[in-house]
């Protein structure tokens, strides 16, 4: 009896019930659902967490650290310079940046769908975040498969080729050039692009390209028009100093979800914060965690005794010690130091810290683009002076006397201003590449290969060998 009374229930509901089906090609019908798109490709940015703690292991600044030598290996490899097209970190830098392409495209694709007040402010934001996942990949990989403004489909990997590192940047300068001309300084929620976003990352893809006139014109019209200024920088990188007027770009992370090393791109929390903490540590102020990326000595006594920035960006974990009675454990390669900037503070995080740390990542720092702007200005033969005048106002803030040197020892005043303003932040590899000091700052590293990273073997397999690897891998 209840069966008999079940069907009959079931077939009504369903006699009056209109069919509801909802797919990706029946999708974006209303300004919420493209909103709601956006948010996925914004969503994204926080799985790049790895692309800012290997862009220091590779580098000069820091040592893989963790636990042994088997642990994570992907990043003692880079750290080495031993990695191959097999490593699962170098892995995830591919996946998921091509997964913020592919949902920036997602939007791009069918952004002529439907029509509604305020639809230029979210293509822009798409044609932004599509920049910044693409740049990510031409810095990382060189040449990369495009699309333009449609999903990569199954079997394209076959017919595809990477394109040529010209056309690549070409489409990141097209893409934020439209947000310059579609979007605001002012942000409508905390944590979406800007104009000055858009700025930022244009002037920075043009220092890349050695365009050092055009990277200087759209950095000195952002410094001129924009809304940025320095920060106090002993609360910089604090909660409280999230999203302040230094801040161009920050990607947003918050503790208040749990996590799982299962789907580590899943948490809404900073997992590189945890990956860089203090091992074993009990004391106080900040949080255990598994010693990655620990700072070398050499770049901590880079820093003169007076500069302010010493301390808030590398803990002395010695001292500390002493001064705290903290304790800790000594982990693999271990230094003595660690990246203060992005240690785990003490919190109301969920879950476990190690995972969950809502430390936001200054993706793009006013103090950033002071220096690449005179960095675009010295090299490019433009104006010295201005140059020197970007570059003291950066070294005023942490404490230190003026420079009035100009050419190649402006160069690397610059440089060298660069290294310790930005150390722990994930710039400093693609700063040696591209200015050529790579190799002789890098142990290991081997020119006319570790330029560049090598495009994942099951990449390589995907496309039936219509895409040759990089050199030298």
């Amino acid at each position: 009896m209840c069966f008999v009374m079940l069907v009959g229930c079931s077939e009504s509901f369903l006699d009056e019930t209109e069919e509801y089906v909802i797919d990706s090609e029946n999708y974006f019908n209303s300004e919420q659902e493209y909103y709601n798109a956006l948010i996925g490709a914004y969503d994204i940015l926080q799985s790049t967490y790895v692309n800012v703690l290997l862009g220091e292991i590779a580098s000069d600044n820091t040592l893989s650290g963790g636990g042994n030598a088997l642990d994570v290996p992907g990043f003692q490899q880079v750290d080495e310079m031993t990695h191959t097209p097999i490593n699962d970190n170098i892995d995830d830098v591919w996946d998921w940046n091509f997964g913020g392409v592919q949902r920036a495209n997602y939007i791009l694709e069918f952004k002529d769908k439907t029509d509604f007040e305020g639809k230029d402010q979210i293509i822009a934001e798409a044609r932004f975040l599509r920049a910044y996942f693409t740049f990510e990949l031409v810095k990382w990989f060189g040449p990369i498969p495009l699309s333009g403004d449609e999903r990569f489909v199954l079997g394209d990997a076959e017919t595809i080729p990477r394109s040529p590192v010209s056309e690549v940047y070409a489409q990141i300068e097209s893409d934020l050039q439209f947000a310059i001309d579609n979007l605001d300084y002012t942000a409508p929620q905390v944590g979406r692009a800007t104009k000055g976003a858009a700025q930022a990352l244009l002037g920075k893809a043009y220092l890349y390209q050695e365009e050092f006139q055009q990277s200087a014109n759209v950095l000195t019209d952002l410094i001129d028009n924009g809304p940025y200024a320095l920060s106090d920088f002993a609360t910089l990188f604090e909660q409280e100093g999230e999203n302040n007027v230094e801040s161009v770009f920050e990607v947003q992370y918050t503790g208040a979800e749990g996590a799982s090393f299962l789907c580590l791109q899943c948490s809404e929390g900073n997992v590189a914060v945890g990956f860089q903490g203090i091992r074993d540590y009990s004391g106080p102020i900040f949080e255990s965690g598994f010693s990655f990326n620990v700072p070398v000595a050499e770049v901590y006594n880079l820093f003169e005794e007076d500069d302010i920035r010493r301390d808030f960006s590398i803990l002395d974990i010695n001292a500390w010690a002493a001064e705290t009675g903290a304790t800790f454990t000594e982990g693999y390669k271990h230094t003595g130091y660690f990246n203060r900037k992005y240690l785990p503070r003490q919190n109301n995080n969920l879950g476990d810290a190690n995972l969950t740390q809502p430390n936001n990542y200054r993706a793009i720092r006013y103090a950033d683009v002071l220096l690449m702007a005179a960095e675009a200005l010295n090299r490019g033969g433009i104006n010295d002076e201005l140059a020197r005048t970007y570059l003291n106002q950066v070294r005023d803030r942490a404490g230190l006397d003026p420079v009035s040197s100009t050419g190649s020892t402006l160069t690397d005043a610059i440089y060298l201003e660069r290294r310790l303003e930005l150390v722990g932040e994930g710039h400093r590899f693609f700063d040696l590449v591209r200015t050529g000091r790579a190799a002789e700052a890098i142990d290991g590293f081997s020119p006319n290969k570790n330029e560049l990273f090598p495009i994942p073997l099951e990449e390589i397999q995907f496309s039936q060998n219509n895409w040759e690897q990089n050199q030298g891998y």
